[in-house]
């Protein structure tokens, strides 16, 4: 199929592409917004988690009679009095039904109090005493029980093998063959995960239960929650209007959902609220696993590609299975006729990790582009040429035609604007008082989703107005404000004459809010049903008049490779003193299709980038094998980058349209701006002291021997030290 057969009917985009206030921001603003904690609730009961202080082991008695006789204290729930569950593939979700316990930090006993205090206090009161297990909690290289999953998140071969790697390594004139670490990071959305729950008692009219949930998607917590409470999908409603950030966190339901519903159940009629504490997140919320990235480039003397072989080490736990996608782009990065790439994994004693922004794509591209930075130096060519150099024509993983990859404007187009011809190539050549400064760049790139099951619904209003209705969810993204210019211009009216309605699961059916992927599949559902409503109900409907639509699978995606790109650049300052990197201005070019709100995307962008920023820079989590916990759980000692890291982030965009992703010509914009930011990161810091940082974070102690031959460095008293 060629591409103009391909296309999309696209949209006469007016209110598309103009840059318009986010709409429930007021609200936010004054406080007025009610999330998942804050919802209305008459005589609200409060939730507290018990949690194992064992790694691997199970519970012999739990003592609650402390904690029952505060005052306060309704009831306390464990394995031994927790309504009972249906069974389910969802291990993570089968929370206070047996003795067993896999990681530190697991649910053992709820306390369910009048007040959050005294739920607090009872659960500090609960005596929990256990039959203790060896465990293992460590990811190590070289692991003999590390294991091929049979596929990687979410679908995707383990392995793929294209040509003969080992005789390209043989061919080379250069060959780049080094180890590169990312560490475990955690997910801190600013809003803790939380939910407020209520079991219909006797005689109640309505669903059965109603969650008020911080979640990306309110159908997804249905269809996971509905079989192992045992009720219909319809028996569940869920609620989610505002959202305090996500990241993948919230794009599954996890245990504190599960024990709120148990909770509401055990105490029908009357609401129960829970929020995990921050400390309580580092076990509870998922995280990123951990990886050991081994990379080898084999290159021609002029930089081009000979063969690319990835191999990842990464943990899962042993309570739930969860693959990361590491080595994936490195699938379809760079032209080379030789290819090789495989994820394993080890099972550890250890809380279950989950999806956090670009899932495989942050860590696997991290390591491919420091290598490839690494190739550079070794080849004697500029880091960006080398890229453009290895430029494909064509996918190199399926062979497929690219739909629009313009990752080479993008690192053109940064190099002109970042002033990057100016950069002396040799490291440790610029100094601006006790500070080394460096150049880095990397490339960035995801793939297009867009997930076909939803439906939207468009109803027409009084005064020429339109109700537009979709069970969405807005995580703090501007969700809502952008599908109300898509909607606008399907129904051919004014952004302010659509209400969106969003996040209630007794709204039309949606995905959820992650893989880059809500706006394009939200808003393709809301322009056929917009097309729909058109044909059925004219130019000048009744009130009351509805249509739904649901979007028609795109044959492009069937036919064509279908990815974002970008280009990072960095420029870092070393303390010659203390070692202390700092950033001094970050520039992201990107490639994602129409922009369909310059306001809201600049600062889902920059917020990519800031987080890319603190995974080069600050991120880590810090688990002790001995005990199995994460002992780094609070946002004083897991560090995130503050106002004072964040100095001169700018992000642009190209000026395109994609024509064959959607009707508005759009790509996502979520978590494209996160990868290639840490290894930009690192590239500087090389760049900055002829130090080369293989392990992130990037931080002042890989820099406390300054190689003594370092122009900047001739004279100084430091003598390199």
């Amino acid at each position: 199929m060629t591409a103009q057969a391909s296309k999309q009917d696209a949209l006469d985009p007016v209110a598309v592409g103009t840059p318009v206030a986010r709409t429930e921001g007021p609200l936010k603003v004054r406080g007025a917004a009610a999330y998942a904690f804050e919802v209305p609730a008459d005589d609200p009961l409060f939730l507290h988690l018990v949690q194992s202080t064992i790694a691997k082991g199970a519970v012999r008695t739990v003592d609650t009679s402390a904690a029952l006789a505060h005052e306060g204290v309704v009831k306390v729930l464990d394995h031994t009095n927790a309504p009972r569950l249906e069974s389910g593939e969802n291990a993570e979700l089968q929370v206070l039904q047996t003795p067993d316990v896999t990681f530190r930090g697991q649910v053992v006993a709820v306390v369910v109090a009048e007040s959050a205090e005294a739920a607090r206090e009872g659960a500090r009161l609960v005596v929990v005493d256990y039959d203790v297990q060896e465990h293992r909690a460590e990811l190590r290289a070289g692991d003999e029980d590390a294991y091929a999953p049979e596929k990687v998140n979410p679908a995707f071969p383990t392995d793929s093998s294209v040509g003969d790697m080992d005789r390209a390594l043989e061919a080379a004139a250069v060959v780049v063959d080094e180890t590169y670490t990312t560490p475990y990071e955690h997910n801190n959305p600013m809003e803790p995960h939380a939910t407020t729950a209520r079991w219909a008692a006797d005689g109640d009219e309505g669903p059965r239960l109603v969650l008020d949930a911080s979640t990306q998607s309110v159908h997804g917590v249905i269809s996971e929650l509905a079989p192992i409470l045992g009720l219909e999908a319809e028996e569940i409603r869920v609620r989610s209007p505002y959202v305090g950030g996500g990241f993948g966190s919230k794009g599954l339901p996890h245990a504190h959902d599960v024990v709120a519903a148990l909770a509401a159940r055990a105490n029908p009629g009357r609401s129960v609220r829970i929020a995990l504490t921050r400390q309580q997140m580092f076990a509870l919320a998922g995280y990123r696993t951990a990886t050991i990235q081994r990379f080898q480039l084999a290159a021609g003397a002029d930089g081009t590609l000979l063969g690319i072989n990835h191999e990842v080490l990464e943990q899962t736990s042993a309570l739930k299975e969860f693959a990361e996608q590491t080595a994936v782009a490195t699938r379809h990065m760079y032209a080379a006729p030789n290819r090789h790439t495989s994820h394993r994994l080890v099972t550890l004693d250890v809380a279950v990790p989950s999806w956090m922004r670009a899932p495989g794509e942050m860590p696997g591209m991290a390591a491919h582009e420091m290598a490839m930075d690494e190739l550079a130096v070794a080849c004697g060519i500029d880091p960006v040429e080398l890229r453009v150099r290895n430029e494909p024509e064509v996918d190199p993983e399926s062979g497929q035609p690219f739909g629009h990859r313009k990752l080479v404007e993008c690192l053109r187009t940064g190099a002109e604007r970042f002033g990057w011809a100016e950069r002396d190539p040799r490291p440790g050549a610029r100094r601006d008082g006790d500070w080394l400064i460096g150049l880095g760049v990397a490339s960035a790139t995801y793939p297009y989703y867009r997930q076909p099951a939803n439906t939207a619904r468009i109803e027409a209003l009084a005064g020429g107005r339109y109700a537009v209705s979709i069970g969405a969810a807005d995580i703090g993204t501007g969700a809502l404000t952008v599908l109300g210019q898509i909607a606008a211009d399907a129904l051919e009216v004014g952004v302010g004459d659509v209400d969106v309605h969003l996040g209630d699961s007794s709204l039309p059916p949606a995905t959820v809010a992650g893989g880059s992927a809500g706006t394009a599949s939200w808003g393709s559902a809301i322009v056929e049903a917009a097309r729909t409503f058109r044909k059925e109900h004219g130019a000048s409907p009744g009130v009351g008049d509805v249509s739904t639509g649901s979007p028609a699978d795109n044959p492009a995606m069937d036919t064509h490779s279908l990815h974002s790109f970008g280009a990072q650049f960095v420029e870092l300052g070393v303390n010659v003193w203390t070692g202390e990197p700092r950033l001094r201005r970050m520039l992201g070019v990107f490639s994602a299709g129409r922009i369909i709100n310059p306001t809201t995307a600049r600062s889902q962008l920059i917020g990519g980038m800031v987080m890319g920023l603190g995974g080069g820079l600050l991120e880590e989590s810090v688990r002790d094998p001995r005990f199995g916990h994460v002992v780094t759980q609070d946002l004083a000692s897991y560090h995130v980058a503050s106002h004072a890291d964040v100095r001169g982030i700018e992000a642009m965009w190209l000026d395109e349209t994609d024509p064959l992703t959607n009707p508005m010509g759009s790509r996502g914009i979520g978590e494209i701006g996160i990868v290639g930011a840490a290894a930009a990161v690192a590239n500087a810091a090389w760049h900055a002291t002829g130090i080369r940082v293989r392990d992130l974070p990037v931080t002042a102690d890989r820099f406390l021997d300054l190689p003594a031959d370092l122009p900047a460095l001739e004279g100084h008293p430091s003598g390199g030290a």
